[in-house]
């Protein structure tokens, strides 16, 4: 299991040795804890809990608090299940910081929940052109337009692009490049963007599909 839970800081830019300007998500990842470490014997899968973000005792209910205490972390606001093949190379209150998961130079894969965008149009949801603003056109400029048949089939195909809620989803961008790790503040410099708002939480993981 290569991968850390953070905090989305925003977007600034480095310059590469060209002198090249790479906009960059910086991301402030980890530390992390383990607080659960489930294996086939016991729970028919196996699995390493990990928590990020700590938080005051008080605001914690009592059955959460056994929880952490059993694991002799500090209680923490996000926990995330990841699985893993080998569980025995962890254990239970083991500290991972973002040096230990990422290099410079590699490949992520960054989870998140989109920024809500609340009801929108099919031109900002679905990219359509919109219609003709010429002269004697009412004003549907920006209305779908038909979106039906005649008497067959009568209705509305599943499926159909129209207005809606937007955003607010559980999105994943693949093979961003790591570009640079400062492991003594914590921080997680990514190439391009990445989903969320500032100071969402994010699920940093080695990509998968990177050849």
């Amino acid at each position: 299991m290569k991968a850390i839970l953070g905090e989305k800081v925003g977007m600034t830019q480095v310059f590469d040795d060209q002198s090249r300007a790479i906009p960059v998500t910086v991301i402030k990842a980890g530390p992390c804890h383990v607080t659960q470490i489930k294996t086939d014997e016991t729970d028919g899968y196996s699995a390493v809990q990990i928590s990020f973000e700590e938080m005051r005792a008080n605001l914690v209910n009592k059955p959460a608090t056994g929880h952490f205490e059993k694991a002799g972390v500090a209680p923490a606001r996000h926990i995330v299940e990841l699985r893993v093949e080998d569980p025995s190379q962890y254990e239970l209150g083991q500290s991972i910081d973002v040096g230990e998961v990422f290099v410079k130079g590699g490949k992520a894969d960054v989870s998140a929940v989109s920024k809500g965008k609340g009801f929108q149009g099919v031109m900002k949801r679905h990219n359509f052109s919109g219609q003709s603003a010429s002269h004697g056109v009412h004003k549907v400029h920006r209305a779908p337009g038909s979106i039906g048949a005649c008497a067959t089939p009568a209705r509305v195909f599943k499926g159909k692009k129209l207005p809606g809620r937007m955003g607010g989803q559980r999105t994943t961008i693949l093979n961003l490049e790591v570009v640079d790790v400062d492991a003594e503040n914590g921080l997680l410099l990514l190439g391009g963007a990445v989903p969320g708002p500032k100071g969402s939480l994010v699920l940093i993981r080695e990509a998968v599909k990177h050849g």
